[in-house]
This record gives C-alpha cells, structure tokens and sequence, in this order.
C-alpha cells in the first residue's frame, strides 16, 4: 500500500486546498493519472499518481487545507478489496469524472494557436513584394540582405525610399 502525499509545488509553498478529487475509494488508478485538484497561493493543478493501484482511503476531503508531506490518500494494489459502501457512491461520483476531462480537453487546445503564428507570417509575404516593386531597377543580390550597397555604402530600404522620392542620387 502506498501513501499518497501533498506534494511540494513551489518553493514557498507550505499548505494547500484539496478542490477536487477525480478519484474515489475503489476505483482503479493509473499511473501519473490524476488523482486530486490541488489549490495554493501560487498555483492551483492537478496531481498524478505515483503508482499504480486500487485507490483504498482517502484521508483529507475537498475543502481541506493540507500541509505539504501530508498523507492524503493510499492507493493499494488491485486484488485489495475497497469497503463495501463506497462503490455505492460510485455512479454518483462517475459524473463528476466527465468534467474532470474537460480541463484537459481545454489544454489541449493552445496547439491551436500555432496555426495563429503561421498566420502572423503570411503578412510578411506582402511587404516585400512592395520592397520589390520599388527595387526592380536594382540589383537582385540585396533583397536577401534587406539592404543594398552603392558605391560601396549600404543603405536601407527607408534610405533608398527617401532617396528615390528626393531625387537624389
């Protein structure tokens, strides 16, 4: 049987509420499953299980303000037998464990924001057939480099604009 311990979460961290529990006596546990939500002054996350099991007590109750190191829960192995009263109390609890996926569905939706990076760079792309219209008359080698050499100098591209609407030479 193992015992299941508030973590440390930060390094001031001393004490924390138990909001949730996604287990409940007698319901198997997977291991590094989440087992509880964990609330501190810091941080508030869910905490996987440490090993694998059959979840046997549960000693501090949501609400509870816990200590770090303090033994919330035991899980034991899966041929251990839970009390015979809890497993009652179990469908009721199976609809809480739904939306205990859903925070995990919601982490899985910032990979959508890469898509919004590859957005931002497509606008890129307009810019420089603008630099290039201007610059047609120009060697090709300085578009590369963003600037462009003239006896020598390298100007800018707001250099050669300025130069190019002054006339100058």
């Amino acid at each position: 049987m193992a015992d299941i311990m508030m973590p440390q979460l930060g390094e001031t961290v001393t004490e924390g509420t138990i909001t949730r529990w996604f287990k409940q006596v007698g319901d198997e546990v997977a291991l590094d499953e989440a087992l509880f939500e964990i609330s501190t002054d810091k941080v508030d996350t869910e905490v996987p299980s440490p090993v694998e099991g059959v979840l046997s007590e549960i000693l501090a109750g949501e609400g509870d303000l816990v200590e770090v190191g303090q033994v919330l829960a035991r899980v034991g192995d899966s041929g251990d037998a839970p009390p015979a009263e809890p497993p009652a109390a179990e469908p009721v609890e199976e609809v809480v464990e739904p939306a205990a996926a859903e925070p995990v569905q919601e982490v899985v939706e910032p990979p959508a924001a890469a898509p919004v990076q590859q957005v931002v760079e497509p606008p890129a792309a307009p810019e420089q057939p603008s630099e290039a219209v201007e610059t047609p008359a120009e060697p090709e080698e300085p578009k590369s480099a963003g600037a462009f050499r003239a006896a020598g100098i390298v100007l800018s591209p707001v250099v050669r604009r300025l130069i190019s609407e002054n006339n100058l030479d």
